[in-house]
């Protein structure tokens, strides 16, 4: 008895100690970062949007915070999620323009050697899941979701194939699901609801360890047929604007705004999920868009979806690459906060890491925002600058200076440099009148990266007229 006794208090030590160590291994706070495609900025109600409802959208930034300079990866979709996978930006990263290989399923895939965050949580114990349009490398390829840190993947591998709302098949990691009702009915089964719903499936199935939910559903890019539903009826009667062919790939106002709201909602079942689970107080959900809004301002003269801001997708003017961040922890992150802070898609990487506790590789460019996000903003450290670059134009952005650069073979580069404090909408190029920063902005364009074979600044003049015409 005494022995027992003696023993009690150290048996005791070590349940708690084993009961501390558990609890520390649940308390890891579940990721999910959702990613919109070609959602402009002033889109959502919460970023200035008046004709698209988002409630759900909002209501994370309610609940959250907001950032209002925050940037997309880069101004088309691959790259941008590139830089989002690996913490890079277009200057150094191995995927800097969108390229189909071989079919639509497939596109230029990741190196087996680039660490992905996918990757880096998974050695942190996490489950990892990818659902909805990947377009980093097709099945059984490096670049493939499997061979990047994917536990699971549902939805298109190739950004081609993402293009089709009512396809016949999707990938279920490296296999072929059919979709039988598209091929005995043409337009009955609408992807983005079955891609939610596998989504929701994953949160279900991993609710009882930490896990990593990438949700890129391909809402709201085009082609923008759809279901001829309540939702197309709601936005025709509000917009006064007619549809159209439902099913048919062309724009229309109701058509477009219907897809946003699309997406709202998968936001919303999404959270509900996480609610219903009480995985939200545990739980750091981050929203953004791979680009800026597709949408010429012919088009978007009644949306409005990119605001005033100049450009659009495909350029590196703040209305292509401009994203509408939303960070939202129950209990860490502020409610109702906002940031100035300058990042971009990039700084997702490090952040994870900073948050589980591993090791970000060295060469990334990103840097973590979780102080920010935690309410310590005199322990963020900051960029100098951030930058981009694609089919002969970079942009860099330093405190309020943001350069344009554009670059022909065999001439000088052209640039033009904007205040964006006083100057948002890019309206008044200062460079004439900078000569010292105009310097600075070019050296930064000349030596801030690192030439890509695969995707030169400048593309290399082609050999044969044939070839050109193929092309």
């Amino acid at each position: 008895m005494k022995i027992n006794n003696l023993l009690l208090p150290a048996v005791s030590l070590l349940a708690l100690n084993a009961g501390a160590k558990e609890k520390k291994t649940v308390s890891k706070p579940n990721i999910v970062f959702i990613l919109a495609d070609d959602m402009g900025y002033h889109e959502a109600g919460c970023f200035g949007g008046k004709i698209i409802e988002t409630p759900n959208i909002d209501a994370l930034a309610k609940q959250g915070m907001r950032f209002t300079n925050a940037y997309c990866g880069s101004n088309i979709s691959a790259p941008s999620r590139g830089a989002l996978m690996t913490g890079k930006h277009t200057g150094h990263a191995w995927i800097r323009d969108n390229r189909e290989i071989g079919n639509p399923d497939a596109n230029v895939p990741l190196r087996a050697d680039e660490v992905t965050v996918a990757e880096l949580l998974k050695s942190a114990g996490y489950t990892t899941g990818a659902f909805g349009k990947w377009g980093l490398g097709g099945i059984r390829t490096e670049g493939s979701t499997l061979n990047q840190g994917f536990d699971q993947f549902y939805g298109y591998v190739g950004q081609i194939h993402a293009h089709n709302y009512f396809t016949t098949y999707l990938r279920q990691n490296e296999d072929s699901v059919t979709l039988t009702g598209n091929i005995k009915t043409p337009f009955t089964v609408y992807s983005p609801v079955v891609i939610e719903k596998e989504a929701i499936k994953f949160i279900e199935n991993s609710k009882s360890k930490p896990f990593f939910l990438y949700f890129a559903p391909t809402l709201p890019h085009n082609p923008y047929h759809q279901p001829d539903d309540s939702v197309l009826a709601y936005y025709a009667k509000k917009t006064g604007y007619p549809v159209g062919d439902a099913y048919a790939e062309n724009f229309s106002v109701p058509k477009y705004a219907s897809l946003t709201s699309r997406l709202d909602t998968e936001v919303g079942n999404i959270v509900a999920k996480l609610k219903e689970l009480n995985l939200l107080e545990n739980t750091l959900i981050v929203f953004a868009s791979d680009n800026g809004t597709a949408l010429r301002p012919a088009e978007d003269n009644y949306l409005h979806t990119g605001g005033e801001l100049h450009g659009r997708k495909s350029e590196v003017y703040e209305g292509g690459i401009k994203s509408p961040v939303i960070a939202c922890w129950k209990g860490k992150i502020k409610a109702g906060s906002t940031s100035n802070l300058l990042s971009g898609l990039w700084d997702f990487l490090p952040t994870c890491a900073e948050l589980v506790k591993v090791k970000a590789p060295a060469d990334i460019d990103g840097i973590s925002y979780l102080p920010t996000l935690l309410g310590k903003d005199k322990k963020q450290i900051k960029h100098k600058y951030l930058y981009w670059e694609r089919a002969g134009a970079q942009g860099i952005r330093m405190g309020d200076m943001k350069a344009v650069i554009f670059n022909q073979k065999g001439q000088e580069p052209t640039i033009e440099i904007f205040n964006l404090a006083n100057d948002p909408s890019e309206k008044t190029d200062l460079s004439a009148s900078m000569p010292e920063l105009k310097a600075q902005f070019l050296d930064i364009a000349k030596n801030g990266r690192v030439e890509s074979e695969l995707f030169p600044l400048i593309k290399k003049e082609k050999k044969a007229k044939k070839q050109t015409i193929e092309e």
